[in-house]
């Protein structure tokens, strides 16, 4: 049967762990995209970081090898919808975290409307109730492709499918179901 593969890191964590300035960046970072913790916003720098360094031995290429190459790496940042079309292989070296961060799953479920917050999409999808192209997804840093990006929704079996579900974006927004009347008065938590 043959040993188990050992598992090895995807990220590489910061070299001097207690610098202010990038505590308080990556505090920001985790709850503005819903992290679960810095690990997977190190994983993400850690992928930047790779094709940073793809794009600097590119740039180190004689003119014939670098062509070709550089347009796959080209080709997949824009598939991947990191980068625009028009980018070259110096605007790489310029790209930010929250370029990658807003290509996650979990921020698209939230910019379509399939989750009030941030932290209730990770749920959502984690829960195996979101689906891209017809197969569901329970990885929340899953990079979308910008051809699937129309796909994202909810899975057939999940009962945020129905259209009856008030968490359903098909009800409209002004018939909330959550109406509560106010005309009796609640005292000291009876009625």
């Amino acid at each position: 049967m043959g040993d188990p593969r050992r598992r090895r890191k995807k990220y590489h964590s910061p070299g001097h762990p207690y610098e202010k300035a990038r505590l308080e960046t990556e505090l920001v970072l985790v709850g503005k995209y819903g992290l679960r913790n810095k690990r997977e916003l190190w994983r993400v720098r850690a992928k930047l970081s790779n094709y940073r360094q793809q794009a600097r031995s590119l740039l180190a290429l004689e003119e014939d090898d670098r062509k070709s190459k550089e347009t796959l790496l080209l080709n997949k940042l824009v598939r991947l919808g990191i980068v625009d079309e028009e980018t070259q292989t110096d605007d790489i070296l310029g790209l930010e975290l929250e370029s990658v961060l807003q290509r996650r799953l979990q921020t698209l479920v939230l910019e379509r409307g399939l989750a009030g917050t941030i932290h209730q999409s990770r749920q959502l999808i984690t829960h195996r109730h979101i689906s891209v192209n017809g197969r569901i997804m329970t990885s929340p840093g899953y990079i979308v492709p910008i051809e699937l990006d129309e796909k994202i929704e909810y899975s057939s079996p999940s009962p945020f499918n129905s259209p009856e579900h008030p968490m359903n974006p098909s009800l409209s927004r002004s018939a909330s179901i959550l109406e509560i009347p106010v005309d009796k008065k609640v005292r000291g938590g009876r009625r």
